[in-house]
């Protein structure tokens, strides 16, 4: 159910199509979807356009949002299906150009060093194969279970879950490597 009658107002504006509402609808939630979206993506590029076709679903489709949940978690379902629907496609399997990721100097003490943060978690994400980061993000950070992952995906489940078990594998292989670089 809509938060707010400010935000139910909103929305009857965005679904008679009022091009200033769909841009406050749009500035509300933009910045946190982008953050969906970047976690499927290869860059910010191709967030930006899973983004952007999302918010296209979201506008086509509004009215059928049923208010059984927040409008924020739908609009995370629809970005995460489009993100999913750009991987399956191929959309995201192109690479973009590398993009820096800063990671902490040796020289930083060890007690700091056995603690990952936010962006060097998400740097070894970055370097798991498509399936595996796939999966990993479905199952682990967006809370989907392993029965909707294979209908999301087209696959089985027990493939979802073998794909899990490979991402967390190769995860800790990773986490091992860069925290083994950053102790020499």
């Amino acid at each position: 159910m809509p938060a707010s009658p400010d935000l139910d107002a909103l929305l009857a504006r965005c679904q008679r199509r009022e091009p200033a509402a769909q841009r406050a609808l749009y500035a509300r939630y933009a910045a946190r979807m982008l953050g969906v979206a970047r976690r499927y993506a290869t860059c910010l590029a191709e967030a930006e356009d899973i983004l952007q076709d999302a918010f296209v679903k979201v506008f086509a489709h509004l009215g059928d949002f049923r208010a059984e949940g927040s409008l924020e978690g739908w609009i995370r379902r629809v970005v995460v299906t489009t993100a999913i629907n750009h991987w399956q496609s191929g959309k995201l399997r192109r690479r973009c150009q590398a993009e820096p990721v800063e990671l902490p100097e040796p020289a930083i003490a060890a007690a700091a060093l056995d603690r990952l943060n936010v962006a060097e978690v998400l740097a070894l994400i970055e370097q798991l194969p498509d399936g595996c980061k796939m999966i990993l993000l479905l199952y682990a950070v967006d809370g989907y279970s392993h029965s909707e992952i294979s209908e999301l995906l087209g696959i089985q489940e027990s493939t979802s879950k073998a794909q899990l078990s490979k991402a967390r594998k190769q995860l800790q292989h990773l986490y091992q490597h860069h925290h083994t670089f950053l102790r020499l």
